[in-house]
């Protein structure tokens, strides 16, 4: 790569040969980056913008922190996501809402997907 590099500036205006090949080197290197990296870095941000332009309320969505929960309200930059419910000695009350920039949503899966667990049980089993 050395060699390449001092060809180029040692590189007469006589010298041509060694002038287009290396610029046929970079084109071809800067081709193989952009088809490689760059190109599906664009397709996979451009998918990801129109997810998260798509949100709607119901919607079951997976945020980059690890929560699951159901979208209550959409906002400009906002979600408003149901993560569970709140249990006090053995009853349910309100379900649990918490703020989430849009951005953050990861993953959307289907509509009805997600339901709390059932608190209950969960704690007969710790006492068994």
């Amino acid at each position: 790569m050395l060699d390449l590099i001092s060809t180029a500036y040692a590189a007469a205006p006589s010298n041509t040969e060694a002038v287009i090949g290396n610029i046929v080197f970079m084109v071809a290197l800067f081709g193989i980056f952009y088809f490689f990296l760059i190109r599906p870095q664009q397709k996979q941000a451009k998918a990801h913008k129109e997810m998260v332009a798509n949100l709607t309320r119901g919607d079951t969505v997976v945020t980059g922190g690890g929560l699951i929960g159901r979208v209550h309200r959409v906002e400009n930059d906002l979600i408003i996501l149901e993560v569970g419910d709140v249990e006090i000695g053995n009853k349910l009350f309100r379900p649990v809402r918490i703020r989430v920039r849009r951005v953050s949503v990861v993953e959307v899966t289907s509509k009805g997907t997600f339901s709390p667990e059932n608190k209950t049980s969960a704690t007969e089993d710790s006492q068994g």
